[in-house]
């Protein structure tokens, strides 16, 4: 089968135009755990915030994405369990299970299995379905992190809502953007 005839059929994300096999799977999972560790070292501090703006978020959706639900369940969930295992791959090559941070890596984890389960559905074909997703899947991961964050930190709601979301909105914005011009372009490409 081509990958032009594979793109027409309903149900498929892009990893599944790749031939079928459990090796292939678990190279596409590795692989996306270590984008998502490798995107979380794109680290910039935000004065007054134990949270940095890092590329983790967009790779997490990204990789939720191109493999779907249950691969991007597992490439996240590698990533969160070997980076709480001692692995520094978290952003700003940190590790450990007591981060005031670890929500929004547990938030990540629940948002690439939803954003894969909706690119399943057809959720990145278009731009403006993209961009949906990935507002979807940012409201996911503020869902978990930010009152993790003010658990672990001790602030109320309102201090981590402005210290662990309200900084990152414009960032957030400009990850959908990318995303809406290259998930329908690719889906666009393989189509020809």
């Amino acid at each position: 089968m081509s990958i032009a005839a594979a793109t027409t059929r309903p149900g498929q994300v892009l990893a599944d135009l790749l031939p079928a096999s459990r090796a292939k799977d678990a190279v596409l999972v590795l692989g996306g755990a270590a984008l998502t560790g490798i995107a979380a070292q794109i680290a910039v501090p935000v004065p007054g915030s134990p949270v940095p703006v890092t590329g983790q978020t967009f790779a997490a959706l990204l990789v939720g994405t191109a493999l779907g639900a249950r691969r991007g369940f597992l490439s996240l969930a590698l990533y969160a369990l070997v980076g709480m295992a001692g692995m520094p791959w978290f952003a700003q090559a940190k590790s450990g299970a007591a981060l005031p941070t670890l929500g929004y890596i547990l938030g990540m984890l629940l948002a690439a299995t939803v954003v894969g389960a909706l690119a399943r559905r057809g959720a990145d074909r278009s731009m403006l379905r993209t961009a949906g997703t990935m507002v979807l899947g940012s409201a996911i991961i503020y869902a978990v992190g930010v009152p993790y964050l003010a658990a672990a930190t001790g602030m109320s709601l309102t201090q981590a809502v402005a210290a662990g979301l309200t900084p990152f909105l414009i960032g957030d914005a400009l990850k959908a953007a990318l995303a809406m011009g290259a998930l329908p372009t690719a889906w666009k490409l393989l189509d020809r």
